[in-house]
């Protein structure tokens, strides 16, 4: 049904026609029907692209619960990372851009791990801001690139090319070139000057801030001065930043009058811990702490610590993903068990602290660990409010401590349905009227991605390397994705790696959908789930020869790989819906093969279409009639069909919102050959955007939750979906497709104004008589650029009206970038 939020009772929407020349004209013909639109066409896609599952829709608070991320010396305590993978070694701190690249290199002696993925990244020195005096840095470059450099008076950073507000100066890194802009959450060149500087050696600058003006030297030589007379920045911190650029910092100073300040970069040496966890060292308390390969609870490592004397307190916390922070509410009780074993002479404390430790919130002491691995349970009860503490690990006494297998979770109703899921962000999922999900994305290409690890007590399932993440845990794995669908009544589709054995998935369709009294159907019961979970839809593999290249071999391999697995799991239930996901290119004789080999064998070709485009669907319209005309030149009675299980893009506001509008159009009009629309991706974290797929229609926080104009768009939709398409006429620059009920008594408009003119359209509906005048109306629109923010949240939403329509003047206009949904009633 239509829900109404809010009403606006306007009379004749439109000035008689004498007054207004009406540029368009909408033929509706309900008793036309075109098509029947399936339900299931209202999806989205969940994949730890943007670390959606951890720190997010998996209620685990710990980031690196496993300590599988290796040491890299950063001091993180103090330097936060926006981006970029950061190592360190010898007083370097060093950054390598690219991806898809080996993990680990050795150069000069310096352990480099490759920035995942992004161009530019950042690291702020967070303790103290700068207003007037001087900063000091040296840098070099190790390979070919574009240039980085020192960035400063730097607020309101985030993750991003230009995501901060401050300026910055920046050596090429061809050598000829030192330049200093101004960033406001973009950038403008200020000032540069030639000069002639070897890249690969170290090289100096130094940076003298008074007020407006600012000073630099290159090599102790002035080169360039610059007085900001435009809205100057006069303070903020200072940062490192690279473009396109493999660079090397070290030397970090600040000069505050007659007071200079050596910045540490770096951990000692024997203060090794994991990329994910800061260092706790207080008084004057003697510690080393290291990574242990040899004897982990769970996967390969552990993290220790050995107090070794004096007074004070040694441990590790963890901030949550990229150290943002645990959000606490007073009163608010967490939940949570680690594993430990050591010799000690006193207690192990865990505690809620406050981001620098001078604050504790909450602390639980553990008095029994000994020589093997126990796992404790702890409660923590919050007695503040804090949306940026942290979780503390420590000893405060003499002895040695190895610890894994960190979790924190919420209780109570801050979960979802008593699932381990953040109840604010599954609620949003169901909010936005979800009817189909999916569960794949890259991360089901990485070899150890498999099912089985997936299963049983999360804290035995082996961590694996991933592809967005380098370690990544199955804590949440594909079976809590069940449940949640299951809870929700949202039909679930995941995928699963082509490289799975045939046994594995049979086990694994028994394991879902097996009676009880099977072998593996006993042990989802053991589990906790006596009932089958009655999956219908699971895709074998993912975007599949997309990096190959149109390799005939590679299309042969999955061909292969497809028709072994289906096999094995259509024995063990031969009502599975299948669906394949090979790379779809339309001009390819691949494409035939591929069909030929897998018709009647899947029952669904996975397209991914784009959503950037404001009208994204037109292209998407022909995309979806040329792939199901070439099903059917192949052969005329197939049955094979197409799940538009990704559309992708890099924007989040009002154009994505209408590209995906309009796609749902061309959705709409091939809905009984479509299984659904799943755009990419559902979630994404505020100020995170670590791969350049900056699409997330529900973004979050640590504690906040909100949409985004895309998140708006789909759930207009779903709460007008009718079954019936109908005939529709568009004279106009609109992008418009139109369904009734069943029972005649509804009927819907759905309409896209793409461009930057209000239009008044005439509406000409048959088929549709006795209709009530008064219209319920639902509307979106903005600037394409436009998108909530999480100080205001709702700016860019769905604005809910009656509006009066009659049938002697029925002109409607629509709003410059708009989506509108008309809903008639009739009498």
């Amino acid at each position: 049904m239509f829900k109404i939020l809010s009403f606006s009772f306007v009379g004749v929407m439109l000035i008689p026609c004498a007054l207004y020349a009406q540029n368009a004209v909408i033929k509706i013909n309900a008793d036309k029907v075109e098509n029947k639109i399936s339900p299931l066409i209202y999806g989205s896609n969940i994949e730890d692209v943007n670390h959606e599952i951890y720190g997010g829709f998996y209620d685990q608070r710990i980031f690196g619960e496993s300590f599988e991320e290796p040491s890299t010396g950063v001091n993180f305590n103090q330097w936060r990372r926006f981006s970029g993978f950061w190592t360190g070694n010898n007083g370097v701190v060093a950054i390598k851009p690219g991806r898809n690249t080996k993990s680990e290199v050795k150069m000069n002696g310096i352990h480099h791990i490759n920035v995942e993925p992004d161009h530019s990244a950042k690291l702020i020195y967070e303790p103290q801001n700068i207003a007037d005096g001087a900063v000091e840095a040296e840098m070099r470059f190790t390979h070919k690139g574009d240039g980085g450099g020192l960035i400063f008076r730097v607020s309101d950073e985030g993750v991003g090319d230009d995501a901060f507000n401050g300026y910055e100066v920046s050596l090429s890194a061809g050598g000829k070139k030192i330049a200093l802009g101004k960033h406001l959450q973009n950038f403008r060149l200020l000032k540069e000057a030639s000069i002639d500087f070897l890249p690969q050696n170290w090289n100096k600058l130094r940076l003298i801030l008074k007020g407006r003006r600012i000073e630099i030297f290159f090599n102790t030589k002035h080169v360039l001065s610059f007085t900001d007379n435009d809205q100057p920045i006069l303070s903020g911190r200072i940062g490192l930043r690279t473009w396109k650029s493999d660079l090397e910092f070290r030397n970090i100073s600040i000069s505050d009058q007659d007071k200079t300040e050596q910045i540490k970069l770096l951990n000692a040496p024997n203060e090794q811990v994991s990329y994910n966890w800061d260092l706790i060292k207080s008084g004057n308390a003697k510690a080393t702490f290291e990574i242990d390969s040899a004897s982990a609870y769970n996967g390969k490592k552990s993290q220790v610590i050995n107090f070794i004397g004096g007074k004070g307190k040694i441990g590790v916390a963890n901030r949550s993903l990229n150290r943002w922070g645990i959000a606490v509410k007073k009163n608010q009780l967490f939940q949570g068990r680690i594993y430990l074993k050591g010799t000690i002479e006193g207690a192990v404390s865990i505690a809620l602290e406050s981001k620098d430790g001078t604050k504790t919130y909450a602390k639980h002491q553990i008095n029994a660990v000994g020589k093997d691995w126990k796992k404790f349970v702890y409660n923590l009860n919050s007695n503040a409010t804090d949306a940026n503490a942290r979780l503390a690990v420590y000893l405060t006494s003499k002895g040695k401590l190895w610890i894994d297998q960190v979790v924190l979770m919420v209780t109570g109703t801050d979960q979802f349905k008593g699932l381990p899921i953040r109840a604010d962000i599954g609620k949003m999922l169901v909010l936005q009227g979800l009817t189909f999900l999916r569960y794949a994305g890259t991360m089901v290409n990485a070899p150890d991605y498999k099912f089985k690890n997936m299963i049983g007590d999360p804290d035995k399932r082996p961590p694996y390397r991933g592809h967005w993440n380098w370690y990544t845990s199955n804590g949440f794995g594909i079976e809590e994705f069940l449940k949640f669908c299951e809870q929700t009544k949202i039909t679930p589709c995941f995928a699963v790696n082509i490289y799975e054995t045939p046994d594995d998935m049979a086990d694994m369709v028994e394991y879902l959908n097996g009676d009880k009294n099977s072998t593996w159907g006993a042990k989802r019961a053991e589990n906790g789930h006596p009932e089958p979970y009655h999956v219908k839809y699971i895709e074998i593999g993912n975007e599949e020869v997309i990096f190959n290249g149109d390799s005939k071999a590679a299309y042969e391999e999955y061909v292969k790989r497809f028709k072994i697995l289906a096999d094995a799991m259509r024995k063990k239930d031969a009502s599975l819906k299948l669906v394949q996901a090979a790379w779809w290119r339309p001009d390819s004789p691949n494409m035939e093969y591929v069909f030929k080999e897998l018709n009647g064998k899947a029952d669904y070709w996975d397209l991914h279409v784009g959503g950037d485009d404001p009208s994204a669907g037109t292209e998407t319209d022909k995309q979806l009639t040329d792939m199901l005309g070439r099903f059917r030149k192949w052969d005329p009675n197939t049955k094979m069909k197409i799940a538009v299980f990704e559309e992708n893009g890099s924007k989040h506001g009002i154009q994505r919102a209408l590209g995906h509008a309009t796609n749902m159009n061309a959705i709409r009009k091939h809905s009984e050959d479509v299984l659904t629309s799943s755009p990419a991706n559902a979630l994404q974290p505020d100020g995170q955007n670590d791969n350049d797929w900056d699409q997330g229609q529900i973004f979050f926080t640590s504690d906040q939750v909100w949409g985004m104009p895309p998140f708006y768009a789909q759930k207009m939709q779903a709460e007008n979906h009718l079954p019936l398409r109908v005939n529709t006429v568009v004279n106009g620059n609109l992008d418009v497709s139109a369904a009734r009920s069943e029972d005649e008594k509804e009927l819907v408009l759905y309409v896209i104004n793409t461009g930057a003119e209000t239009i008044d359209a005439r509406l000409e509906i048959t088929g549709f008589e006795n209709r009530k005048p008064e219209v319920n109306i639902a509307a979106l629109s903005g600037n394409l650029q436009a998108c909530n923010t999480a100080k205001k949240q709702k700016e860019y939403s769905t604005r809910y009206s009656k509006e009066l329509i009659p049938e002697n003047n029925p002109v409607y206009r629509f709003q410059p970038f708009s989506y509108t949904i008309l809903r008639f009633t009739k009498n």
